[in-house]
């Protein structure tokens, strides 16, 4: 277990900055590692989901269809490998 010291009132502090008070029981001690835990597990998924922003077609293949269908008069099929960006998307419609 971790080295923890004793805070002038008589509280222990851990070196991860947490201090559990001296007149908590077991049950006390462990409510509240348990409380930041779960509150290191959300910054860390919050974090994960922050950097995996990579744009998708999830939701969108078929109303982007729909509307160069609808400018163009022509259907056209969103894949997996069509390009994010809108612009770019349309580009690949062009009729050489």
């Amino acid at each position: 277990m971790a080295e923890n010291t004793e805070t002038e009132g008589g509280a222990h502090r851990l070196p991860t900055g947490l201090v559990i008070p001296d007149d908590a029981d077991d049950a006390e001690a462990a409510a509240i590692a348990v409380a930041v835990a779960a509150h290191l597990r959300d910054r860390e998924a919050a974090a994960a989901a922050a950097r995996d922003t990579e744009p998708t077609w999830n939701g969108k293949r078929w109303a982007f269809a729909g509307r160069v269908e609808s400018l163009t008069r022509r259907r056209v099929r969103v894949s997996e490998g069509t390009p994010t960006d809108a612009w770019a998307a349309a580009g690949r419609t062009d009729r050489l």
